[in-house]
Formats: C-alpha cells, sequence, structure tokens
C-alpha cells in the first residue's frame, strides 16, 4: 500500500522502474510516485522546487482549465509515450478527454490540441480514458461518458473506439460496451480496462458511488468485469459481479479504478481504496494504492496478495 492521497492509479513499468500516476493533487496535475519492487513506493518531487510535487503535465492544454485533471493512462508508442487525461472544458464545464505527449514517462506531457480529442457533450462529458493495444497491434481507446452529471441525468455507458497508429487520433464510431444497468453498479459505470488473456477479452470496470460517505459503514464503489468477444465488444456482465467490493472486516472500502499491468511474468492489478482508522472510518486521507496479484482459473480472474502463490 502507498500511504498519500493516490485516486485512479495508473502504473507503467520503465527500465527496471515502475511509475506510477494518478489525479491532480497539492498543485500537481499529474502526480507520479516510483517504486523498483512494487512495494516501497516515493512520490516525485520537483527537482527545481523541491517543495513542490514533481507535476507529469505541468502545463494544460488551451481548452483545459485547472484543478480538474483526472484519471491520467500512458500509452508507449515507437514515437514516445502518449498520456490520456481526464480536464475540465473551459467553455462547456464538462469534463472531457485529451491527450498529450513525451519522449520520456516522466513528461514533461505538452499537447499544442485545441480542443478535447473526446468529449461526449449530449452525453454529459466523457471522462476516464484507457488504451489497449490488442494482440494485432490495433489500439483501442475505451471511456465513459459522464452521465450521472447532475445536469444531464443520462445512464452511463462504457464505449470503445479504435486509435491511430500513433495514438492521438480516434476513426470509426465508439460502440458502447455496457452501462449501469444492475443493482450493484447504482448510477455508475466507470474506469474501463481491458485485458487480453489466452485469447479471450476481459473489460474490467468500476462501479456505484465513489465516496465514503459519513453515514456508510464501507464506501459503495466496487469493481466488475464483463467479458467480451472482441476489443469493440459485444460484452456480457459476469454473473457474480462485483469481482472486488469493500469489507468492513478488513475495512476495505471503495475500491476502485483498477488497472492491470505485467512485472515480468506476473500480471497484477491495482487499484485504489479510501484510507480509514483503526476504528473502519473515514481518514480523511485520500484514497490510497494497492496492488494485488491477478491470475485466472477457467477463464475467471482472482486476487491474492503480492508474494502469495
Amino acid at each position: 500500500m502507498f500511504r498519500a492521497d493516490f485516486p485512479d492509479p495508473f502504473i507503467l513499468e520503465h527500465e527496471g522502474q515502475y511509475l506510477a500516476y494518478a489525479t491532480n493533487t497539492a498543485g500537481s496535475n499529474v502526480q507520479m510516485a516510483s517504486s523498483t519492487d512494487l512495494t516501497s513506493w516515493r512520490s516525485l518531487w520537483n527537482e527545481r522546487e523541491p517543495n513542490r510535487l514533481h507535476d507529469a503535465m505541468p502545463v494544460l492544454p488551451s481548452w483545459a482549465k485547472p484543478g480538474f485533471t483526472w484519471a491520467p493512462e500512458v500509452l508507449r508508442t515507437p514515437a514516445g509515450f502518449v498520456l490520456y487525461f481526464t480536464a475540465r472544458h473551459a467553455t462547456s464545464g464538462l469534463q472531457c478527454i485529451g491527450a498529450a505527449t513525451s519522449a520520456n514517462p516522466r513528461g514533461p506531457f505538452t499537447s499544442q490540441a485545441s480542443a478535447p480529442l473526446v468529449c461526449q457533450d449530449a452525453l454529459g462529458g466523457t471522462i476516464d480514458a484507457s488504451p489497449f493495444r490488442a494482440p494485432d497491434g490495433q489500439l483501442y481507446l475505451y471511456f465513459k461518458n459522464d452521465g450521472n452529471h447532475p445536469a444531464f441525468n443520462k445512464p452511463t455507458e462504457i464505449f470503445a473506439q479504435r486509435l491511430s497508429p500513433d495514438g492521438l487520433g480516434l476513426s470509426g464510431e465508439p460502440v458502447s460496451l455496457i452501462r449501469n444497468d444492475k443493482p450493484w453498479e447504482g448510477r455508475v459505470v466507470e474506469a474501463p480496462t481491458m485485458v487480453e488473456q489466452d485469447g479471450a477479452y476481459v473489460l474490467f470496470f468500476s462501479a456505484h458511488d465513489y465516496a465514503w460517505h459519513d453515514t456508510q459503514r464501507v464506501s459503495s464503489y466496487a469493481v466488475g468485469y464483463a467479458t467480451c468477444e472482441g476489443p469493440l465488444g459485444p460484452c456480457t456482465d459476469d454473473a457474480n459481479n462485483p469481482f472486488l467490493a469493500s469489507a468492513s472486516t478488513s475495512c476495505l472500502s471503495g475500491p476502485g479504478h483498477q488497472t492491470v499491468f505485467h512485472a515480468g511474468d506476473r500480471q497484477l492489478f491495482a487499484f485504489h481504496s479510501w484510507a480509514a482508522t483503526s476504528a473502519c472510518r473515514p481518514a480523511k486521507l485520500g484514497r490510497f494504492l494497492h496492488i494485488a496479484q491477478l491470475s485466472w482459473k477457467d477463464g475467471v480472474p482472482q486476487l491474492t496478495a503480492l508474494g502469495q502463490p
């Protein structure tokens, strides 16, 4: 566990280190942390201003308003690295998705775009971009319409769309894969992560209200998955969802916004959950990073603690 406010984590292996990216905090649009062993993590700090966190994207594109930069994910390409992020569209006030590039995974990532890459204006905006490279090399981008925006009150859906080889352009039309149509999902499905496993496609996602309210024993936020016939679906929710949920016995509260990555031959599953007091109440310290080992049995994903068989 990384005991720092580090919500919506994404992890990239690079040159023997693991680089983690997370939602904005303390004046940093895209905060970062690093580890060599996946157990001990340290925040990256600004080399010129040691009291400031390092910012992987210190300057936002012209369309974006500071203070609302969420859920960064990074794609490695032959030309370098592409950072996908959610930010507040200054004109519409909606959350929308942008893309920025850098030769270095630590940044600075920059974008000269005058408009978002994806912004579903009629559906409440767009958040939680997640890239995926299929075994044939085709790139896809997954994202969620922000229909739970109070001004829209629409269903939330997870969409997929083809990406260009450089990761900066979209082609074809977005395809809806799942929507919030199960009781455990509440009004929200979000945070998509597509995985190919032995020829099968599995879409992990988070659902329900991410918050931990003082009136709740634990948060209702949880992780589920759907099996898909291909990167563009169709997809079917697993009947046993949620896959990972809060547990008052261990005081795991609000696990979600997962990502899947590799460390050598191991497949790992990172997510955040709320910091808790010893009495299992909100500690008001934000959301901490957790990492578990992901394995599969008869096509069904399973989580175990790091280091366990």
